[in-house]
């Protein structure tokens, strides 16, 4: 397969979007398809925290957890060189879409993975590990994307609609953006 070219430091391309628009899922097609690894910036989290995202809530509360995101964040599109994943909320801070901002000035993709409830809650709706989702996960899924939406359209160089499609589906249609972008 053919891969984007990205910019000389940093992903191939990061994937942001509200939780269970398949950003990791999307993200490893990606990554295989492209033969370079998957980074996920909750992870990256939960590795430097030395615990669960929901302890992280539960021991330093939302914001403690968006400072560890944004350092996670700062530190992938310096040194990572396959795909990014974000974390739903990684896009909230002003820091954080500055950094982003200045990837995409570097030539840096960054695709919005957009997704209806319906679809979002088949993936997300009964995972309890989430805590923004801990009580009426619909209700509260589309109050975080009604307020988060502008926000993923904002840093987006681009947007791809995953609700009712295959992961190679999404996966092709975000290579042939990218690469047609570069052209």
């Amino acid at each position: 397969m053919t891969r984007p070219s990205g910019p000389e430091q940093g992903p191939l391309a990061v994937l942001c979007g509200p939780m269970g628009s398949g950003k990791s899922a999307v993200g490893g097609t990606l990554a295989r398809r492209w033969g370079v690894r998957l980074r996920d910036t909750d992870h990256d989290v939960e590795a430097a925290a030395g615990c669960t995202i929901r302890e992280v809530f539960a021991e330093h509360g939302e914001e403690g957890f968006r400072d560890l995101e944004h350092q996670a964040l700062v530190r992938a599109l310096a040194g990572h060189d396959g795909v990014l994943a974000l974390g739903g909320g990684a896009v909230l801070r002003a820091d954080s879409r500055a950094a982003l901002a200045e990837y995409v000035a570097r030539g840096g993709h960054v695709v919005f993975l957009d997704v209806d409830v319906d679809h979002a809650m088949e993936r997300v709706g009964r995972d309890r590990s989430r805590p923004l989702l801990a009580e009426d996960p619909r209700a509260r899924w589309s109050a975080l994307m009604a307020e988060r939406r502008p926000v993923y359209l904002e840093v987006a160089t681009d947007r791809v609609r995953t609700g009712g499609r295959s992961l190679g589906q999404v996966a092709a249609e975000i290579e042939r953006r990218l690469l047609r972008s570069e052209r």
